[in-house]
This record gives C-alpha cells, sequence and structure tokens, in this order.
C-alpha cells in the first residue's frame, strides 16, 4: 500500500488513497504555527547540594529501603570540570543551568579566600568562592546561562526577621567579578513548602511579599540585566492547597515585580517520601495526562496575575525526592519527551530537568557520568525540535501522541515526534520522504536504549555515537508499540520554518 500511494502524482490522490487504506494523512507544508519556544528550551538543574556536597537524595539500589527510610547518602562534590560531564552538557546547548534546590535556602556563600569548615548559625551548608567560580567556568564552558537563587534561613534574617540581601548581593558581585552572569534568579526555592524549606516559623505571603521587596530591588539596582522569575510554586491543584503558602497569595504580594512566572512539577512522591505509584502505570494516558493539570491550575494563575509573562517549569522530573527507581531507564523516557511535546505545545517557553547528573532522575548517572537513555532522547530532541511548534492537524489516536515543531536548522523543514505508548502499532500516512529516528529496548526496565536497532553507547575518549537516521520514503510510516519516533522531513516546505 504504501508503495502504491507513495507513487500517486498528486496530494488529492495521495490522501484519498491513504483514507481507502485507514490512515490519517499528514501535510507537513500546512501546519500552522501554535507556539514558540526559547532556544534554552530544554535545559536542566545542578541542584546547590551537589555543588556544596552533603546529603542528597540516595540513589536506589540493593541497599535502598523502598520505603520513607535510608533517603539521604553523603556525596561529595561535583567536578565540574570532569572532561566528560563538560562534553555531554556542551551537547545539550544552548542551555539554561539552574543552581538551586531546597538545600539553597540555607547555603551560606563564603565569600573569602578560605570557606569556613562548618556553616555559621542559621546556615545548613557552605558554598566556597572555588565551589562557584567552579558553577561558572562550567556554564560558559558549555554554553549554558545560570539561574539561581537566595538563602532565606534563619542566618538571613535581621533582628525583626527582615531578610537581609547581604549574602545575595555578594554572591551577584562575586560571579560579576569572577566575569560570569546571573540570567534569571528566583528569590528563594519553592516558598509554597516555605514551612519545610528554612523559611521562618509562621513565615506567610505578607512575609514572602516584604522579603520580596528587598529582593526585587537588589536584583533592578545590582544585576538589571537578570531576569526576576517567580514564585516557583509546587504541589498545588485545583482540588489540593499548597501545604505552606498558596501560590495565588504570593503573586498578590509579589506578581508586579516578576519578568517571567515559574513554577515546578512532579507527577508523584519517590517511594523515599511516600510515593506509592507503580511502573505499570507510566505508559498510561492518566500519568501522562499529569503535567497538564499542573500546567492548568498555573497557568490561570499566571493569566490573572502577570498576564503575558513567560512560564517557566523551572524544576521538573518524574517524581520528587530523587526520582522513582525507573527514572534511570528507557521506561521514564516516554514521560520524558511527551512531557517537553506538551509543554511547548501549551506555550511554556522554557523546561529545567532536575537533574544533569544526581540520583535516579538524573540525565547522567552520578558517579560515572555515563549517559542514561533520558539523555540521548534530550539530545535528538535538541538536535531535531526547534523553536516553532506547529499544529500537527491529524486527530488524537488512542495510545498515540503526535508533536511537531519546525526542524532545527533546515529552513522549511519540519520534524515529528510520535510516541506510542500502546501495546499496538499505529500508522501515519506522509507523502514526502524522512529521516527516521526511532528509540526502542529490548525491555522497558533496561538502562540503555536502542536508536534503529542499535544500543546508543559512549565511544572511544567519550565520543558520542553516531546517532545517523534511517531514510524513509514517503509513504504510510508504522510506529511499534512501546516506541519514540522522530522523523525529519527537510523538503517539508512549510512557510513557517524560516
Amino acid at each position: 500500500m504504501a508503495l502504491r500511494c507513495a507513487a500517486l502524482a498528486t496530494l488529492i490522490a495521495f490522501a484519498a488513497c491513504s483514507k481507502a487504506h485507514g490512515q490519517q494523512l499528514l501535510i507537513p507544508a500546512d501546519m500552522p504555527p501554535i507556539a514558540e519556544i526559547e532556544a534554552r528550551f530544554l535545559s536542566y538543574n545542578i541542584e546547590m547540594v551537589e555543588v556544596t556536597g552533603g546529603r542528597f537524595w540516595k540513589p536506589y539500589g540493593p541497599r535502598t529501603t523502598a520505603a520513607n527510610q535510608d533517603l539521604y547518602a553523603d556525596r561529595p562534590p561535583i567536578d565540574l570540570y570532569d572532561a566528560r560531564l563538560r562534553k555531554l552538557a556542551a551537547a545539550l546547548s544552548p542551555a539554561y543551568l539552574r543552581v538551586s534546590g531546597s538545600w539553597a535556602n540555607a547555603t551560606y556563600f563564603a565569600d573569602s579566600q578560605s570557606a569556613p569548615t562548618k556553616p555559621p548559625a542559621g546556615y545548613d551548608s557552605v558554598l566556597s568562592r572555588a565551589q562557584w567560580h567552579g558553577v561558572i567556568d562550567f556554564a560558559k564552558a558549555v554554553d549554558a546561562r545560570i539561574v539561581t537563587s537566595f538563602a532565606v534561613s534563619a542566618g538571613t534574617r535581621d533582628r525583626s526577621g527582615v531578610w537581609n540581601a547581604d549574602q545575595a548581593r555578594r554572591l551577584l558581585a562575586f560571579t560579576r567579578s569572577s566575569g560570569g552572569d546571573i540570567a534569571a534568579a528566583e528569590f528563594m526555592n519553592e516558598p509554597t513548602l516555605a514551612p519545610q524549606n528554612a523559611a521562618p516559623a509562621g513565615y506567610d505571603a505578607a512575609a514572602y511579599g516584604r522579603d520580596f521587596q528587598v529582593f526585587h530591588d537588589l536584583i533592578r539596582q545590582t544585576s538589571p540585566q537578570t531576569l526576576i522569575v517567580g514564585p516557583g510554586g509546587i504541589g498545588e491543584t485545583a482540588s489540593s492547597a499548597a501545604s505552606g503558602v498558596a501560590t495565588r497569595d504570593l503573586l498578590a504580594a509579589s506578581a508586579g515585580g516578576i519578568d517571567v512566572f515559574s513554577y515546578h512539577h512532579y507527577g508523584t512522591l519517590s517511594p523515599r517520601c511516600g510515593g506509592r505509584d507503580e511502573a505499570d502505570d507510566a505508559l498510561s494516558e492518566q500519568w501522562l495526562s499529569r503535567t497538564d493539570t499542573s500546567l492548568a491550575f498555573y497557568k490561570r494563575l499566571r493569566d490573572q496575575f502577570a498576564p503575558g509573562r513567560p512560564i517557566w517549569l523551572t524544576e521538573t522530573a518524574d517524581a520528587a525526592c530523587g526520582g522513582n527507581a525507573w527514572d534511570a531507564t528507557s521506561l521514564d523516557t516516554f514521560r520524558f519527551l511527551d512531557q517537553l511535546g506538551r509543554l511547548a505545545r501549551a506555550g511554556v517557553s522554557v523546561v529545567m530537568h532536575n537533574t544533569l547528573s544526581g540520583s535516579d532522575y538524573g540525565l547522567l548517572d552520578e558517579r560515572t557520568f555515563r549517559p542514561r537513555p533520558d539523555y540521548w532522547a534530550a539530545l535528538l530532541w535538541h538536535r531535531l525540535m526547534g523553536r516553532t511548534v506547529l499544529e500537527p492537524r491529524v486527530s488524537a489516536e488512542t495510545g498515540l501522541h503526535i508533536y511537531v515543531h519546525c526542524e532545527r536548522g533546515r529552513t522549511g523543514g519540519v520534524s515529528l515526534l510520535a510516541i506510542n505508548i500502546s501495546k499496538a502499532p499505529h500508522a501515519l500516512a506522509l507523502p514526502l520522504p524522512s529521516e527516521r529516528y526511532t528509540l526502542r529496548a529490548s525491555r522497558q526496565e533496561d538502562s540503555t536504549v536502542q536508536l534503529n536497532g542499535r544500543v546508543l553507547a559512549l565511544g572511544d575518549d567519550d565520543a558520542l555515537p553516531d546517532m545517523a537516521a534511517v531514510p524513509t520514503p514517503a509513504g504510510v510510516v508504522s510506529f511499534p508499540p512501546a516506541s519514540i519516533t522522530f522523523l525529519a522531513i527537510p523538503s517539508a516546505a512549510n512557510p513557517a520554518c524560516r
């Protein structure tokens, strides 16, 4: 059927042939633009505790319990000068590098030649000049722009409990003097969980608004090029309120001062923190649509309090508290790419994955920096999916998710991402030749993934593998069960893809 339809001379004839055989038709030239994402859309976090060293979420393994015990493990500071880490991060650039997380809320910046071995009173950890200089050097080396937040713990407070900007001022000044730049900053990490995140007891929206004004004035006066991002809420939907301070109240106190609206999203909690989700649910519509529910809640608040501001998802992964045990396997690749596709289509400008290389949700193994399946998925997205998001104009099919962008780096070209989460094959008719990249695993719990039948792995001297496409003629394109396929269509001639 594919050859017969492809041989027909006109698109009308091709469409009629496809319809006769029960296939939907893709017309790449007739896909209108619906959204625009940043060039640094796909970005990542390196948590502050990774930079300083300390107790972070313990990766799952034979000695890790499945219950909410054995939560943390001591880890040394990340080596931001590691050649493999830099090479793999650079391959995802340009990007934003967010250095934040809950630990940042109580981290003391030691603005001196030698850092204290213990944090001062009111702080839990110490960030040295050398460590922050490593962040600056890393960002420059891999073409990443720094995003961060500041300490808000007891050590930053004056006698009346008001936030003192001295620590933030010192970090900003040191960054400038070291030739660095902070592209964007949130006041604190996850203020909706303020009682759990080092803020003073009883911290409320009024206190946040008061402190945010100090932060706002500091940025505008000393680092005016830095975007003010916020509030960075998490854990709220229309049916559940935050356990601390509601994003609605935070925005009422601060929305006039933000340049970018930010929020955080995790589909669930890992078992470390009491999560009960099972790997069997990871390919369900209910599981994958959780990102839509979260965005819808926060987007309504953005529209009410900060209309027109860009939306950034500044922290996300499969599960909070280090990730689920399957996040280091090919199974999470479906969630990872589907989330990127959904959010780009819905108008989110930037998505920052947590983390680049920490615990189970890292794109890279935290000990070896070897790529996990999500890294290879990120690399394909980065290479193929451009900034302009297109409407595919095909009807939804159960189990088949379609996302289309202008192709990165090719005028007129279109890139399509097809995610088949079902146990049956799907197919679409395409009247143009394409370049095919299909990701599959022998078993979904595997820690490796295959591209067009070949296992992806680093070569000698950490060389990235040849991620070659399979040339595919015009006709019906089939998507196997439980597979992910990118199709690059260079001859699409879409007028929106300039």
